[in-house]
């Protein structure tokens, strides 16, 4: 994972975690706007989440963090 995509999904989750506390759950579109600004990040953010790890389309927050951070 790159190091830009490791800090918008780190930025991200943090956002998300203190507007909406520990049990808020994201997609991986939710480090993107609604737009496809970047093609190149949005697949490897969409490998990363469903082909390395077979998330769930939506998963916790803090578990996506946690996972980020060990990398």
């Amino acid at each position: 994972m790159t190091l830009p995509l490791k800090a918008k999904i780190i930025a991200v989750c943090d956002k998300k975690i203190s507007q909406k506390g520990d049990n808020v759950g994201l997609s991986f579109y939710a480090f993107f706007a609604n737009k496809n600004e970047d093609p190149k990040l949005l697949m490897e953010a969409a490998t990363w989440w469903i082909q390395t790890h077979k998330l769930n389309h939506f998963e916790k927050a803090v578990k996506i963090k946690k996972l980020v951070e060990r990398l």
